[in-house]
């Protein structure tokens, strides 16, 4: 039987008999569009088995054949990452699946295996950006889609009432050399004339084992910066969002006058930023300048931005010159990336650092490698200029990091939908904000609130995460910057349920 653990529930305890005979899985990892518990505590190995055979019932039922599924496995570096994927594959042969084993993997090697092998669908073992002690699952069905909402659902259901079934024709194979093809396909036909030195920050996750040599292939050269594997991260959170890995690859970078800085998560499908000066470029005014560059070799491109992202997506008036055509939509790796393939776009952003990059720039999936090399690619193009002068040349905002308070997971809709509600109110009565009218409100994800002046804020529930998300930009000055956080912030105090920020901006 599976063990649910609810609000009401004894939880099972690791080093008890109950803890090896029966299967934990707690109902709240079963998120928006991919799965995170902490282990042991959320979850144990027989929980683990009984996801995989609720997952490959659920891709008997997608595929609607008598086939076995194929299946793409592979994990991150954490000392309970390998024991919890040989777990989930068992629960996968045991529905009848063909499980192809690529190892200890990146996200994106594991999008890649799908089309390297041929395997319609993937679950990579990881949690991400997460800390240490958290674990997951990103799933799929469709290259290079991952699941979403519908799918968790169902995936969910199948799994907490028992559904999976047993098929025959499960097996089980294990895939040499997944990383030497990965990076070869990476460099293929991407080596620089410019020469470049770069850093490299993975936070001593995944990453290490495949960045410093993926930016080699294409004739960087690499300072690397806690690239050596060490599941305990003694340094910092392997997070390009996280203000203190990128402040230690800032001074890296002055350190070594390299031309530029990236910072990977846990499992290499984001990257962080930081230019010859040492400053930090958000991901999302970096997807800017992306976008400036692909404009002037594709004509009329569609680009895919998320609700956390900057205004100047849609005020750039060197993008508006180009004919971009820009499309805010919901945070979350997959909802951009099936954005990205709904609409055909030439590349999705999002602030936090995934970027997707379609046809014939890449095959649609996050890639923080890929994303790399584009930015050094961009670079070449310009090869008159520093990554700190192309930034300069950007209209100036000023914008906040990504800001997480606590709030329970069985709580935070429920507090973002009373936030949207009361900022609707508002503007539906005219009543200003900061001596100033509400203009939009965009509810796609959350609520994000736009002033006359073009200053915003958003509040949205984190996907992945017991938490909250706030951000806010002003293109008018630093002190409005702070003035719309101070609002959403006075907003959200009076919530018992919001607690304390894992960052907040400093008081101007």
């Amino acid at each position: 039987m599976v063990k649910n653990i609810a609000a009401n529930d004894t939880p099972i305890r690791a080093n008890t008999e109950e803890f090896e005979r029966e299967a934990l899985i707690a109902p709240s990892g079963f998120r928006e569009y991919d799965a995170r518990w902490l282990y042991p505590e959320q979850l144990n190995l027989r929980g683990a088995h009984s996801l995989g055979m609720g997952l490959g019932t659920l891709l008997h039922e997608l595929n609607d054949i008598n086939i076995a599924p194929s299946v793409v496995v592979g994990h991150d570096y954490r000392a309970y990452s390998a024991a919890i994927k040989y777990a989930l594959a068992s629960g996968l042969m045991a529905s009848g699946c063909r499980v192809r084993d690529i190892g200890l993997a990146l996200s994106p090697v594991a999008y890649f295996a799908q089309f390297e092998l041929d395997c319609p669908a993937v679950a990579m073992v990881t949690a991400s950006h997460n800390e240490n002690g958290w674990t997951g699952v990103k799933m799929g069905a469709e290259r290079p889609l991952t699941f979403g909402p519908e799918q968790m659902e169902q995936l969910k259901n199948i799994v907490l009432q028992g559904q999976a079934k047993e098929h025959a024709g499960g097996s089980y194979s294990y895939v040499e050399g997944m990383k030497e093809r990965y990076i070869a396909d990476l460099a293929r036909g991407r080596s620089l004339q410019r020469r470049m030195k770069v850093v490299v920050a993975c936070g001593n996750g995944t990453a290490g084992a495949y960045a410093p040599q993926a930016l080699e292939a294409i004739g960087c050269t690499v300072v690397p910066m806690d690239c050596t594997l060490d599941y305990a991260f003694p340094h910092c959170n392997p997070n390009p969002e996280d203000l203190e890995m990128l402040s230690a690859l800032s001074t890296k970078v002055k350190e070594t006058g390299a031309d530029i800085g990236f910072a990977f998560d846990g499992d290499g499908d984001r990257c962080g930023v930081v230019d010859n000066t040492g400053e930090e470029i958000f991901a999302d005014k970096i997807g800017v300048l992306l976008a400036r560059d692909l404009a002037d070799l594709y004509k009329n491109p569609v680009f895919i931005a998320d609700v956390k992202s900057t205004g100047l997506y849609s005020n750039d008036p060197i993008l508006k010159k180009r004919g971009v055509t820009v499309d805010y939509w919901k945070t979350g790796h997959s909802y951009i990336k099936r954005r990205v393939h709904v609409l055909g776009a030439l590349a999705g952003f999002e602030k936090s650092g995934h970027y997707f990059f379609n046809a014939p720039l890449g095959r649609g999936y996050d890639d923080g490698l890929l994303s790399a090399i584009m930015i050094c690619r961009m670079m070449d193009r310009c090869a008159d200029r520093t990554l700190a002068q192309l930034r300069e040349e950007l209209p100036l905002t000023w914008n906040s990091p990504t800001m997480s308070p606590a709030c329970p997971d069985d709580k935070k809709y429920a507090v973002v939908d009373t936030v949207t509600r009361y900022y609707q109110a508002k503007k539906n009565k005219g009543e200003p904000i900061l001596d100033q009218k509400i203009e939009h409100l965009n509810t796609v994800n959350g609520v994000r609130i736009t002033l006359a002046d073009g200053t915003w804020g958003l509040v949205r529930a984190s996907s992945n995460k017991p938490s909250l998300v706030v951000v806010v930009e002003s293109p008018s000055s630093k002190e409005k910057m702070h003035a719309m956080f101070a609002e959403i912030d006075m907003v959200l105090s009076s919530f018992a349920e919001v607690g304390n920020y894992d960052q907040k901006l400093r008081v101007a």
